[in-house]
């Protein structure tokens, strides 16, 4: 499709090491990402770009997605002083001349930015909880107030195995790092109080 538009495709790949092998190889003028890439088709694709524009901060990158990737896209978006860099929503792509002057924009230095995207990042700035559900707000004020998960199962009336599972949901909604050096049940009631002094 590209090519029809008078862009010259360096090399297409499947998957992120691939990506950043050819980006080392090719030195291209842009950078043309989808955020999820195999092996495991989460974010493979938002990490490979985000470790390009470390290296290289003016190296022209647009990432596509289905859905905002809460996690990067705000890293990416504020990499290289938010210059030369994209992040648009594949299925509000209906016009393939448009996309392509998206693309001739961001190399050119541009920042294109789709408006869901913007509203989706800000949403999530003013109050991380607000996608959480009703219970899990609940699981997260006790967790927040010190009670152990048989505390917080008895004080809702909920198994343990159901208390997992809400702070399993609610830690994952909050896109907080699965690391060894993090606490994620530490982040999310540090989620939950700043949300509270704001």
């Amino acid at each position: 499709m590209l090519p029809r538009f008078g862009i010259e495709v360096a090399a297409a790949v499947g998957d992120a090491p691939a990506l950043l092998a050819a980006v080392h190889a090719h030195r291209p003028d842009l950078v043309v990402t989808d955020v999820r890439m195999p092996p495991n088709h989460t974010d493979e694709g938002l990490r490979a770009a985000v470790s390009l524009r470390a290296e290289d901060p003016r190296l022209p990158v647009v990432a596509l997605s289905q859905y905002v990737q809460h996690s990067y896209a705000g890293e990416l978006l504020a990499s290289g002083s938010g210059r030369s860099i994209g992040y648009l929503l594949k299925d509000r792509i209906g016009d393939v001349a448009e996309f392509a002057g998206h693309l001739r924009r961001v190399a050119d230095g541009a920042t294109v930015i789709d408006p869901e995207v913007v509203r989706q990042l800000m949403q999530r700035r003013r109050d991380p909880l607000r996608q959480l559900t009703a219970r899990e707000r609940e699981v997260l004020s006790l967790i927040a107030q010190g009670h152990s998960n048989a505390a917080t199962a008895r004080i809702l009336s909920l198994t343990e195995a159901g208390v997992a599972k809400h702070i399993g949901n609610l830690l994952t909604k909050l896109n907080l790092p699965l690391n060894d050096d993090t606490n994620r049940r530490v982040l999310a009631v540090l989620a939950y109080l700043r949300s509270r002094s704001d």
